[in-house]
């Protein structure tokens, strides 16, 4: 399948994620989970911030901001344009999901494809929209019923959030410019999983993943 270079903007929001391939898990054993984490930062915290992220057994979620070429050494000294930079984080992306999926089939003596395709990177279109995704990204494992509590799952950067880890994948700044603050934000997304309640916008958009 030919890689599709998707237009990444600096100091822009966008939603990465991708599921396993017919749904399948993508995440075995809690090595997993680090593994993937650890790829993060080695193929493109360099292009990006993370947000907020969650990793559940079947998909991914990771809410990004595309650094801008002030803040990234690697853009700043290559000094890529929008359309390389877009290039640049798409093969990064590629192989990314290749050697965690190499790593995965090494592990557990399978072959084969891992993820349903490549990853997707849709871009953040509102304000509103963005806060509610990091409620909903967070909360994803209570609404899967993996867990009672978010707090309960290791491998989101909630618990970064509200102070209970120490984690390096999360902007503070952010939280506080935008939620207030951990005990806020930690408010607002025990509120939303009482009713799962969200914007039509949010919805159909979220809708559109499952497809």
């Amino acid at each position: 399948m030919p890689r599709r270079n998707i237009p990444f903007v600096p100091d822009q929001y966008y939603h990465f994620y991708n599921r396993g391939n017919n749904r399948q898990a993508v995440f075995f054993e809690r090595d997993n989970y680090l593994y993937f984490l650890k790829g993060i930062q080695k193929y493109i915290l360099s292009y990006v911030e993370v947000i907020a992220y969650c990793l559940m057994p079947t998909h991914y979620h990771v809410l990004v901001r595309i650094r801008s070429s002030q803040s990234s050494e690697v853009l700043k000294t290559s000094e890529l344009s929008n359309s390389n930079t877009s290039k640049q984080i798409s093969l990064a992306m590629q192989k990314f999901g290749i050697s965690y999926t190499k790593a995965i089939n090494k592990r557990f003596d399978r072959v084969g494809s891992l993820f349903q395709g490549q990853f997707q990177g849709k871009p953040i279109t509102s304000y509103k929209h963005l806060l509610i995704l990091c409620i909903y990204i967070h909360a994803n494992p209570v609404k899967d019923g993996l867990v009672f509590t978010p707090d309960e799952w290791e491998f989101s950067n909630y618990l970064d959030w509200i102070g209970l880890r120490n984690g390096k994948l999360l902007d503070r700044e952010f939280i506080i410019e935008n939620f207030g603050g951990k005990e806020e934000y930690k408010a607002q997304v025990m509120n939303y999983i009482k009713s799962y309640d969200l914007p039509d916008e949010v919805r159909n958009y979220l809708n559109d993943l499952e497809k």
